[in-house]
C-alpha cells in the first residue's frame, strides 16, 4: 500500500519526479543538433550516426510497457530510482565514449533506464498528492517541465555542441541525476499493486519484440526504403508479435495487459485521440524545423529557439484546462484544444517563403494553447483504469505516444514528399516544391486534429460514461515529452537552398 509523505516533503517529491522527466525527455532530441560534431570526432558512418540518434528512442519505446508492469509489481519508487541510476550512469558512459559502438551502447542503456522510470512518474505524483487541488497543481508543474523539454532539446544540444563539446550534452545529466536520486530516496513514497501477480513473461517478451520491431521499421523506413527487406521483415515481425501478444493476453491467468480495458470507450477512444495528436503535431514539428532552416534561412540554434514559446504556451494551457473542465466538461475542453491546434496548423500553412518568425507566432500560439487544453484527455483515460493497473496503463499510453510520434514523421513525410514530387514534376523550383509538400502536410495534420475533436466529444462525454467506483486515478502525460529523433530527410526531392 502507498504511504503518503509529510506535507513538507511532497514538493521535494515533485521536484525529483519533474527533474527526472525533464532529463529523460530532453534526451529524445538533444543529440540531433550535435550529430555533425559527433561524426567528426568519432569518424562515424551515416548509418552509425543514425543509430546514435535512434538507439535511445528505439529502446525507450520498446520497453515502456514492460517498465509499467514491473513498476506495478515491484514498486514504483524502486523502479524510479533504479531507472534513474541506470540512466545517469549511461549518460556518463556516453559522454566518455571514444568510439561509435560505445556511444550507441550507452544510448541504448539510457533508453532502458528511461523506460523503467517514465511509467512511474505520474503514479508517484498521484499517491503523493491525494487531494485533488494539490494534485492538479503538481500535475500542472510537471506538465510545464515536460513541455519545456519538448522545445529545449535542439536548442540545448546546439548551444553545448557549439560552445563546449558534444560530450557536454550527456555530462549535464550526471549532476542532475545524482541530485535527483538523493532527493528521490529521501522524499518519494513507495507504492505498488495491492495484489501480487505473476509477471506474464510470455506477454512481456511478445510486446517487447513487437514494439522493438515496429519502432525499428518506423525509424529506418526513410533511410533504407519502405520496400526494403529489412523494413518489410521488421513490420512482419511486429505484426506477428502483436498477434501473439493478443493471443497470450486473452489466455493468460494473470495477463500483463487486461484486454477488458479496451472494451472501455473512454480508454480505447481516448488513446486513439491521443495518437492522432502525436501523429499530426509531432510529424509537423520535425518538418517545421526543416522549413525554418531551409526556407526561412534560420540557423539551427535560432530555429530551435523558435519552438520555446510554443512549449511555454503548452505549459500555460494546462492550468487553463483545469479551470475549464469543471465548467464545460473534459470532452468540450479537449475538443476545443484539438480545434485550436487545427486552426494554428492552417495559419502556419498560409505563410509560404516570405514569412518570418513574427508571422509564425500566431499559429504557434494556437497550437501551444490548444495542446495545453488537451491535458484532461489522458487523465480521463486513466480515470477508467483500476489503480492497481496504473503503471501498465501509463506504459500503454506512453508507448502509444512514442509510436504515434514516429508514425507522424512517417505519414506526414509520405504526404509531403508525394506532393513535393508532383510539384517538381510540374516544373516547380525546389523551394516551391518543398513548400507545396509542407503546406499539404499541414493541412492533412489539421484534418487529423478535427477528427480528434469529433472523437473526444463522443468518448469523453460524462453523460455517456458510467461513474467509476475506484479511488482517484493516476493522470497521464498531457503532451508528448519530446519529438522523436529525426529520421533521414524525405528523399523524393532535395531540400531547397535557404531563401535570401
Amino acid at each position: 500500500m502507498p504511504t503518503t509523505p509529510r506535507r513538507e516533503t511532497r514538493w521535494w517529491t515533485l521536484t525529483a519526479v519533474a527533474l527526472a522527466t525533464f532529463v529523460t525527455s530532453l534526451d529524445n532530441t538533444v543529440v540531433n543538433v550535435a550529430l555533425p560534431s559527433i561524426q567528426r570526432d568519432l569518424h562515424l558512418s551515416l548509418a552509425g550516426l543514425e543509430w546514435v540518434a535512434s538507439a535511445y528512442i528505439l529502446v525507450f519505446a520498446s520497453l515502456l510497457l514492460a517498465g509499467g508492469r514491473l513498476a506495478d509489481r515491484y514498486g514504483r519508487r524502486r523502479l524510479f530510482l533504479a531507472g534513474l541510476a541506470l540512466f545517469t550512469g549511461a549518460s556518463l558512459a556516453a559522454g566518455l565514449a571514444s568510439t561509435g559502438g560505445v556511444l550507441i551502447a550507452a544510448r541504448a542503456a539510457q533508453g532502458v533506464g528511461a523506460a523503467l522510470l517514465a511509467p512511474t512518474t505520474l503514479a508517484i505524483i498521484s499517491t503523493t498528492f491525494p487531494r485533488e487541488r494539490e494534485r492538479n497543481l503538481a500535475i500542472a508543474a510537471w506538465s510545464a517541465v515536460a513541455a519545456l523539454a519538448l522545445a529545449l532539446g535542439p536548442l540545448t544540444g546546439g548551444l553545448l555542441a557549439q560552445h563546449w563539446h558534444w560530450s557536454a550534452i550527456f555530462f549535464v545529466n550526471v549532476p542532475v541525476g545524482l541530485a535527483t536520486l538523493t532527493v528521490g530516496r529521501l522524499a518519494i513514497p513507495e507504492s505498488r499493486a495491492t495484489a501480487a501477480r505473476s509477471l506474464d513473461l510470455p506477454g512481456l517478451g511478445a510486446c517487447t519484440v513487437g514494439l522493438s520491431a515496429l519502432t525499428y521499421a518506423l525509424i529506418s523506413g526513410h533511410a533504407v526504403g519502405w520496400t526494403s527487406r529489412t523494413v518489410a521483415g521488421s513490420l512482419a515481425l511486429a505484426a506477428t508479435a502483436g498477434a501473439a501478444f493478443a493471443l497470450i493476453e486473452v489466455r493468460a491467468r494473470a495477463p500483463m495487459v487486461d484486454v477488458s480495458l479496451f472494451r472501455s470507450r473512454v480508454f480505447t477512444g481516448g488513446t486513439a485521440a491521443m495518437m492522432l495528436w502525436g501523429l499530426a503535431v509531432m510529424g509537423i514539428y520535425f518538418f517545421t524545423s526543416l522549413y525554418l532552416q531551409a526556407i526561412l534561412g534560420l540557423s539551427p540554434t535560432t530555429a530551435g529557439a523558435a519552438f520555446v514559446p510554443l512549449a511555454l504556451l503548452m505549459a500555460a494551457g494546462a492550468p487553463l484546462a483545469s479551470a475549464l473542465t469543471p465548467r464545460i466538461g473534459a470532452h468540450r475542453t479537449v475538443a476545443a484544444g484539438f480545434v485550436l491546434v487545427a486552426a494554428g496548423l492552417l495559419a502556419v500553412s498560409r505563410l509560404g517563403a516570405g514569412g518570418g518568425l513574427a508571422d509564425l507566432m500566431p499559429g504557434f500560439v494556437l497550437v501551444g494553447v490548444g495542446s495545453g487544453l488537451t491535458t484532461p484527455l489522458t487523465a480521463s483515460i486513466l480515470g477508467v483504469v483500476p489503480p492497481e493497473r496504473a503503471g501498465v496503463a501509463s506504459g500503454i499510453l506512453n508507448a502509444a505516444r512514442e509510436v504515434s510520434a514516429l508514425l507522424g514523421v512517417t505519414v506526414i513525410g509520405a504526404i509531403l514528399t508525394t506532393r513535393q514530387a508532383t510539384a517538381a514534376g510540374h516544373g516547380a523550383t525546389p523551394t516551391r516544391a518543398f513548400l507545396a509538400g509542407y503546406t499539404t502536410g499541414l493541412v492533412a495534420a489539421a484534418v487529423l486534429m478535427l477528427a480528434g475533436a469529433v472523437l473526444t466529444l463522443h468518448v469523453l462525454d460524462r453523460r455517456k460514461v458510467a461513474p467509476r467506483s475506484q479511488p482517484a486515478p493516476i493522470p497521464a502525460e498531457p503532451v508528448p515529452a519530446a519529438p522523436v529523433p529525426a529520421p533521414s530527410r524525405p528523399a523524393t526531392q532535395a531540400l531547397p537552398e535557404p531563401v535570401g
